[in-house]
């Protein structure tokens, strides 16, 4: 494969060229098994006036699988999954994509992304590849730049669970879909749990806007999340993105 613009052979399909400095792939899916990663590299469709080589036309530009073997014959230990996320992290770095789309072991994306720069979004493992290319032909949704200290705001300002619900809602204030979140009245009235805080993102309303509820013991906490989507459908994909950074990072509950 040669680069878009300045036509050069490439070393790999996709590879960012770094004598015109062009991009040649624009999002990676990622699908990580427990022993192997398949990456597949995506190109939008060039706009009007854009370069762009002529012989290639697909959105995928190029695929690749990145392999590992268990330490001792066991599941991924911390130092080889290490190794691991960071051999994928080296192919992902080689495109210099806006996006990565992750799908499969939460242990493996979570420790990829710590290597690497790059927006990362979750997506279903069922056909992957096509739910992305899919999703690539909807409008873009607004990404929000503001730190996520800046996106708490409301006359609540009291959290439960301490430390931990912090760490919730700065998780979801983190999402770059996110624009605010208004913390609501602690209601002490529901039924005692001895698990800790949990965090749930609830359904989409029609405006894409969804609630974050925290439960610790006794105590519950609705707190309502402004985001970027527009409609009911997008919201949820806003959800399930939301649901899923919780649950790396152990906070959500078992049926989000």
């Amino acid at each position: 494969m040669n680069c878009r613009r300045c036509r050069q052979p490439l070393e790999k399909p996709g590879d960012y060229c770094l004598q015109c400095e062009t991009a040649n792939a624009d999002g990676v899916v990622a699908v990580f098994g427990d022993e192997r990663a398949e990456l597949t590299f995506l190109r939008g469709e060039p706009t009007d006036g854009e370069f762009d080589d002529p012989t290639a036309t697909d959105a995928v530009v190029g695929e690749t699988t990145v392999t590992t073997v268990p330490d001792d014959g066991n599941r991924t230990g911390r130092t080889q999954l290490r190794n691991y996320a960071g051999r994928v992290a080296d192919e992902i770095m080689r495109k210099r994509p806006e996006t990565v789309y992750a799908a499969g072991d939460r242990a493996a994306i979570r420790e990829t992304r710590a290597q690497v720069h790059f927006e990362f979004l979750r997506v279903s493992e069922e056909a992957p590849v096509a739910t992305v290319l899919r999703r690539r032909g909807e409008p873009a949704l607004e990404v929000v730049e503001r730190p996520p200290s800046e996106k708490i705001g409301g006359s609540h300002s009291t959290l439960i669970g301490d430390r931990t619900g912090r760490r919730a809602i700065q998780t979801v204030a983190r999402h770059p879909h996110v624009k605010k979140i208004i913390p609501g009245p602690i209601d002490a009235g529901g039924q005692g749990s001895r698990r800790g805080l949990r965090a749930k993102v609830t359904r989409a309303d029609e405006h894409g806007n969804v609630r974050l509820l925290l439960r610790d013991g006794s105590s519950v906490q609705e707190n309502r999340v402004v985001t970027t989507a527009g409609d009911r459908d997008t919201g949820e994909r806003v959800r399930e993105a939301i649901n899923d950074a919780l649950r790396e990072a152990e906070l959500a509950t078992a049926s989000s």
